[in-house]
């Protein structure tokens, strides 16, 4: 495995192009490994990216602190999905709206919570 600084932790998807695939449930769980296939089927899916779970093992296993990196790669992908939504995160005229989804290696129906419409602000 690479060094933690190093280490790749979001996977983005969109546009036709997803960097990610469906046999990587191990990696971006079942969700993620699902919506790269998709998009690489040619199947219309909206943007976004994946948070992998070797970022969650790396954040339990080092006393809730986050991954080395982390931080960057989610505010590049999150520029990236600003740019080709044509919306900006939390703006006011223009927001782009987040769904979080937990995904995990194996399913499990109603267990995770999702948080939609992530972006809004009251002004």
């Amino acid at each position: 495995m690479a060094d933690r600084e190093t280490q790749k932790y979001v996977y983005y998807f969109g546009g036709g192009r997803a960097e990610g695939s469906g046999d990587m449930k191990n990696l971006l769980g079942g969700k993620g490994a699902g919506l790269a296939e998709m998009v690489n089927l040619g199947i219309p899916v909206p943007p976004g990216f994946t948070i992998t779970t070797e970022a969650c093992i790396a954040y339990y296993s080092s006393g809730n602190q986050w991954a080395e990196g982390l931080a960057q790669q989610i505010d590049c992908n999150l520029a990236h999905l600003e740019k080709d939504m044509g919306a900006v995160f939390a703006d006011p005229e223009n927001p782009l709206l987040l769904s979080v989804r937990s995904g995990a290696r194996v399913s499990m129906p109603g267990m995770m919570d999702t948080v939609l419409n992530i972006g809004l602000t009251s002004s």
